[in-house]
């Protein structure tokens, strides 16, 4: 096969899927490796998981193999994934994030004269998510807040500058209705292919 040992290989389709292996399936990449030495290999990998106290394991569910996280890390887990449901947005919310993107600076009348609603619990949940900011004040009557997007606008969509935002149109195609990614990454908005 190759100077790689079976059991990285094994160790490297284990952490790719997110259901579980069965032996059969492993042993159809491998040319000549019985079944009996792929679960000798993945019985290893278990032990040396466990022996190791690491925040995850290896474990045999419904006739196959998975990696799953260690109970005993449970309470962390759950505290990160409400953190992320929380900075979850609708999608009046990203509609109102790509006008302010792509019309920055702008006033919270402008924006609501765009989409025709009330924009002032958005703006705020958009502010509390740090994806907008306050940049200044108009030169207009009652001096209004100019909203414009904020560096970690940029870090999430993984751009380097805001010269890097696909075109209007592609930027409803791009963005996700939950802006934290399957897997936690940051989106590319600069390729238009999300």
């Amino acid at each position: 096969m190759s100077d790689i040992p079976i059991k990285n290989i094994i160790e490297a389709l284990l952490f790719t899927s997110d259901k579980p292996i069965l032996i059969e399936q492993i042993k159809s990449i491998f040319d000549g490796v019985e079944p009996s030495r792929i679960r000798s290999i993945l019985e290893k990998l278990k032990s040396e998981y466990e022996q190791d106290k690491r925040g995850i394991r290896l474990e045999e569910v419904a006739g196959g193999f998975q990696f799953i996280t260690a109970p005993e890390y449970a309470p962390f887990i759950k505290k990160f994934y409400k953190q992320r449901i929380r900075r979850r947005l609708s999608s009046s919310a990203l509609e109102t994030l790509a006008i302010i993107a792509y019309k920055q600076p702008i006033t919270k009348l402008q924006i609501e004269s765009l989409r025709n609603v009330d924009a002032t619990a958005i703006i705020q949940g958009l502010l509390e998510k740090d994806l907008i900011k306050i940049v200044g004040r108009k030169d207009a009557p009652g001096r209004p807040f100019v909203y414009g997007t904020t560096r970690q606008f940029l870090e999430f969509f993984g751009l380097k500058s805001l010269e890097e935002l696909p075109k209007m149109e592609e930027f409803s195609r791009a963005v996700p209705h939950n802006i934290e990614g399957e897997k936690n990454e940051p989106h590319n908005l600069a390729s238009g292919n999300q």
